[in-house]
Order: structure tokens, then C-alpha cells, then sequence
């Protein structure tokens, strides 16, 4: 049977996906002729409301054995609606199923999905085509070597080519995260030619602010570069230098939490300051939840991460407030944030947030730490409102990285197809280009490993410890490796490289991950074919924000255009055991096995 509707399809739907508040929506559906439908209704109900609004749809001729019908309508309602057809034919109505189809039941389905957003919401045109590169500070380049550590707690690691130190216990020695291999500004700032050279046009950095752990997620001073990184001067000098090579750079935001061990807390009395664990006397005790008891909420349970009010008046004006934590750094240089664990703020906070960003000009970046689909999310007792327009620009795809990884393990490409067809129809295209695509992060398995490597699952980290892939292994996650960059530059976002993976550095779970540049690699393959495909987003506006559509997807082979009126652009993955060929814009292409190709219009590609 013919698709009675498929919202994929503009056929069926126009526009395709999220629609601005006002913006006229049609409609489509083909009945087969049999069900002797004549008055089929969509209803349409905004998401947590009790009623749902019904529009009939029009008589439009007939199509292959199937009577049409069609409704065009608006929606005013900036937020998430849901929608759903009744044939009203024997108790018939129309749900979502698999790859965008209708299915019909007699029983409640899975409703379709519809965003509305705000008509002004605009995300930075310098994400688009661009390409974003993740720094680790600690582990990437030491510029200024042999430094002293500034508190005496810290252990410096002079053996650049061991592994992070990491058991969990304290030990006479130290313990998981006080290792420090030196990584700071300077050495970022050597390598700017590199990281340009790389075609990289935005850096975003983990926490550089002062903390007692070498992933710094532990806030110790908002307003301070940790000394071992260099300081606020060394930070300013940094972003004017990347600026003349075209690179912006984004901070870590990080304030859900901050240390036990800070100027506001001050629980390990390093600081003058009486901070919150001195007693309610602290200007900074407020800022914090403390039982009657004095024990204190923290984050995910860590006592070394006492949680903020993210309500209270005094601690908000701080972080958002004019000449608060936001706008020093902005006057610095930055050029925005990603907001760590995004999903433990509050809406109207990250409204905040985002006006402060938005001080320092429209083209300042906000994205968040979020895992899942982020219009679907729910926190708070409510559905999060990212990308209605107020809030975020984009968050960290983690959707599409999973699809992509599965994908080049299991080449099972319409599994691909319908997790990255979902984030696509549910994101406002604005939010959609500005999400960063990929394939490991600080918090995930190195993208070589886990897509060749023993699962992770069950085992420790003594397991995971100095564990490497056999040449065999190695030789095969290159193959799989180039393919997932050439997704991760081609799918809709801004591709994010974490430091290594364009040298395939290897690692499980952190501190595995985290591991100090390899400089001395001789690792070859990925290295060009970042360059070529950084060249082509620069140059093909299609991957800057063009449309995408699927057009083969069979076991390992994946065929999609990108299409953006002025340019269109088309990309074959054949992760199969043979050779194929297919057509890529009207020209037959033989793709061997585990290779790619590209072909664009009004393009040049080597």
C-alpha cells in the first residue's frame, strides 16, 4: 500500500520538520480508496494541554487509487505540539510509525511531532561551515615546560606518554584527578597555526577557571584562569592571537555547582574568604542548599560539588548581572559558552544566560551539554524549552553520535537514517546548524576504541588501563574512523573533533580519554582527509544549512544530498563487504568497500 502520509516527505507535510510561530503549515494525506474515507480530521494539541484543536481537511482529487486530502494552518503557539489524524472510518485514525509513516490503528499510537518557534530566533552565522576542535587544557600542549604547580596538592606529570593516573582512593601520592600534565594557554596559543591549518574556525575549551582538579569542573574562581594554565592577561592574548588566524573561542560554563575546595564555599579553608561552610554569616551561604542538620545538597551526590541556588537573586546577578561572570569573559575575548549539564538549570535561568551572552553581540555562541533529544527532554516537572527561541543556540548532538557509531559497527544504515531524520524534523533549522556533531567527547569512549575496541560494559577501570588496540584492530578503525569524520562533516551541525581523535588517539572511559597530546604520531590517514573535508564545508554553503534527504539506505551503503537552493551536494558511505555504484548528482560513482565519495555543485573537490 502507498504512504497514506509521511511527515519526511513534502509530498505530505511543507515545510519539512520545526515551523516559526505564524508560519503556514500544509498538510497531506492519500486514503486508499477502499476505507471510504470522506471527513478525516488532524488534531493538534500543544504539549501538557487537556484539548487538542481539529481541522478538517479538503477533498483534493484522487492519486493512484488514493482520495487526497489537504489542510493548511497556522500556529501561534511558540512550544511543542503534538498531532495525529482520525478518519473517522471504523474507529480509524492515523499515528507515527517508523521513518516518518503514518500507520493506521484503532488504539492510541506515538503522536507526530510538531516544534513551533519564536520567528526572531537566530543562532550565529559562524557556526555555519565551520569547524569546532575540543580542548582538553590540561592534556594538549605545555608551552611554558617544567613549570612549578602553584598549590602543593597538585602532581605534575613530566611523562607525557603515560596514561592518567587512576585509582580512586587517596594515596600518599596523590589521587584521581590531581595529575597534571601541564597543558596551558601558551601551548594553545603555539599551536594556533596547527589548529588553523586544520581548517579549525572555533575552539571550545573545558574549564579554565581556577579549581582543584585537573578537569577543573570543580569552580574554584569564576573570575580567575587557573594559575597553571597562565592567567586572564594570557586568556585575553590567547583569544586576539586566534582571532587573526579566524578562530573563536567558547569557555565551559560550569554553574550548576562549584567546588567544596573555592572562594565561595571554602569548605578546605584554603581561601581568606568565609565562604558557605564557615557558617550563615557568609555572604555565600546562600548561594548553596544547607539541611538544618549542615550537611548540603551536591551534585549527583559528590560532596566536593556542593550544588548552587540556581534561584537565588545574588547568584544569578553574579554569573549574568552586568560585569558579572559572563560579560568579564566576553570583554576578555570569549566568543560564548557551553553550558555544562544544561539539563540541571532552569529554563528561566538559561534565559539569563543567554541575554547576558547575547550582550556581547548576536554572533556570541550558547550551547549546552544535553544527551538526549533535546526538544523532548523533560526536567524540572516540564519539558525543556532549549530551542524555542529564548534559551539555547544548539547543544552537543549526542543522538547523532550514537547513530553514527552504531552505524559503522553494525552498517545498519536505516537505523541511522531514522535517529538523525528525528533530531532533524524536531530541531528548529536554526538550532539544528548550530549543534556540534561528534564522535567523542571528555565524557565518552575516544571514537577509535569504541567503535573497535572490547566493550566497556562490566569492566572496571583497572581493565581499562593501558589497554590498545592490536594492529588488526587499529587497521580496521581507521577505515570505520575516516567514515565516521566524513558523517560527522557532511550531517547537519558544526563538526566538534575532541583533541587526538584526528590522530586516533585511543582510550575508554575517563580519565582514559584524557590522555596528553600525542606530538610525536605518525599517524597519517586522518589528518589529510580532515583538511579536505574542513575545505569542502568552507567552500559547499550546502553543508552550511542545506536540507538533507536520505536516498539509499541498504545494510552498510548510506546515499543523502545535502540541498541548499544554491548549491547541492551528495555523499555515498559504503560500509559493505563489495563495491557499489551509485548516483551522486547524476553521476554514476563506484564507491569501494569502506570508502567514501562526495560530490557537490559549484564546488571543486579533490
Amino acid at each position: 500500500m502507498a504512504s497514506i502520509y509521511n511527515s519526511w516527505q513534502q509530498s505530505s507535510k511543507t515545510p519539512f520538520g520545526a515551523v516559526k510561530a505564524g508560519e503556514a503549515v500544509r498538510i497531506t494525506i492519500r486514503v486508499p480508496a477502499g476505507i471510504h474515507c470522506e471527513t478525516p480530521i488532524l488534531f493538534l494539541q500543544k504539549d501538557g494541554g487537556s484539548t487538542a484543536a481539529q481541522y478538517p481537511l479538503q477533498p483534493a482529487g484522487r492519486e493512484d487509487g488514493a482520495d487526497v486530502f489537504t489542510v493548511r494552518f497556522t500556529v501561534d503557539a511558540v512550544g511543542l505540539h503534538f498531532y495525529w489524524f482520525d478518519l473517522w472510518v471504523n474507529y480509524q485514525k492515523l499515528y507515527q510509525g517508523a521513518y516518518g509513516e503514518a500507520v493506521l490503528a484503532t488504539e492510541e499510537g506515538k503522536k507526530f511531532v510538531l516544534t513551533v518557534y519564536d520567528p526572531a530566533f537566530r543562532t550565529p552565522e559562524a557556526v555555519r561551515g565551520g569547524v569546532m576542535y575540543q580542548i582538553f587544557p590540561d592534556r594538549f600542549m605545555e608551552g611554558e615546560p617544567g613549570k612549578l604547580m602553584p598549590f602543593s596538592d597538585r602532581i605534575y606529570r613530566a611523562d607525557k606518554q603515560n596514561e592518567p593516573y587512576f585509582w580512586g582512593e587517596v594515596k600518599s601520592y596523590g589521587s584521581l584527578t590531581q595529575d597534571y600534565y601541564g597543558g596551558d594557554l601558551a601551548g594553545i596559543e603555539k599551536r594556533l597555526p596547527f589548529l588553523y591549518a586544520l581548517g579549525v574556525s572555533w575552539i571550545y575549551l573545558n574549564p579554565i577557571f581556577e579549581a582543584h582538579s585537573n578537569h577543573r569542573y570543580n569552580t574554584a574562581d569564576y573570575m580567575k584562569v587557573d594559575p597553571l594554565l597562565g592567567t586572564n592577561a594570557d586568556f585575553a592574548r590567547l583569544c586576539k592571537k586566534a582571532k587573526t588566524f579566524g578562530i573563536r573561542i567558547i569557555l565551559d560554563g560550569v554553574f550548576s555547582h562549584t567546588g567544596a575546595d573555592s572562594l565561595y564555599f571554602n569548605k578546605e579553608g584554603r581561601y581568606p574568604t568565609v565562604g558557605a561552610w564557615q557558617g550563615p554569616q557568609s555572604r555565600y551561604r546562600d548561594w548553596y542548599y544547607f539541611m538544618p542538620d549542615g550537611s548540603y545538597d551536591s551534585w549527583w551526590g559528590f560532596e566536593t560539588l556542593p550544588t548552587c541556588n540556581k534561584n537565588n537573586p545574588a547568584f544569578r546577578k553574579f554569573i549574568c548581572g552586568e560585569n558579572g561572570v559572563i560579560d568579564y569573559w566576553l570583554q576578555q575575548g570569549a566568543a560564548g559558552f557551553r553550558l555544562d549539564v544544561a539539563d540541571e538549570l532552569p529554563d528561566d535561568f538559561i534565559v539569563d544566560i543567554r541575554t547576558a551572552v547575547k550582550r556581547g553581540g548576536e554572533d556570541m555562541l550558547l550551547i549546552g551539554e544535553v544527551w538526549e533529544d533535546a526538544v523532548l527532554k523533560e526536567g524540572f516537572g516540564h519539558r525543556r524549552a532549549y530551542f524555542m527561541g529564548q534559551e539555547l543556540d544548539g547543544v552537543m548532538n549526542y543522538p547523532f553520535r550514537t547513530a553514527i557509531l552504531d552505524f559503522l559497527q553494525n552498517f545498519d544504515s536505516p537505523a541511522l537514517v531514522e535517529e538523525v531524520m528525528t533530531i532533524c524534523e524536531h530541531y528548529p533549522a536554526p538550532a539544528l546548524n548550530a549543534c556540534t556533531v561528534h564522535l567523542s567527547s571528555h565524557d565518552t569512549i575516544r571514537a577509535i576504541t569504541a567503535l573497535v575496541g572490547e566493550p566497556i560494559e562490566g569492566h572496571e577501570r583497572a581493565w581499562q588501563s593501558g589497554r590498545r588496540l592490536s594492529p588488526e584492530q587499529y587497521h580496521l578503525g581507521i577505515l570505520r574512523l575516516q567514515l565516521g569524520f566524513v558523517l560527522q562533516f557532511t550531517l547537519p551541525g558544526i563538526p566538534c573533533v575532541y583533541y587526538g581523535d584526528e590522530i586516533a588517539m585511543q582510550g575508554y572511559a575517563d580519565p582514559f580519554n584524557r590522555g596528553y597530546y600525542d606530538w610525536s604520531s605518525g599517524e597519517t590517514h586522518l589528518i589529510p582527509l580532515m583538511l579536505k573535508l574542513a575545505g569542502l564545508r568552507k567552500q559547499c554553503p550546502a553543508f552550511h544549512d542545506g536540507t538533507l534527504r536520505f536516498l539509499k539506505a541498504e545494510g552498510g551503503l548510506l546515499v543523502y544530498e545535502r540541498d541548499c537552493g544554491e548549491a547541492q551536494a551528495a555523499v555515498a558511505i559504503n560500509c559493505s563487504g563489495w563495491p557499489v555504484v551509485v548516483d551522486l548528482l547524476g553521476e554514476q560513482i563506484t564507491v569501494p568497500m569502506m570508502d567514501y565519495a562526495i560530490r557537490a555543485s559549484n564546488c571543486e573537490i579533490e
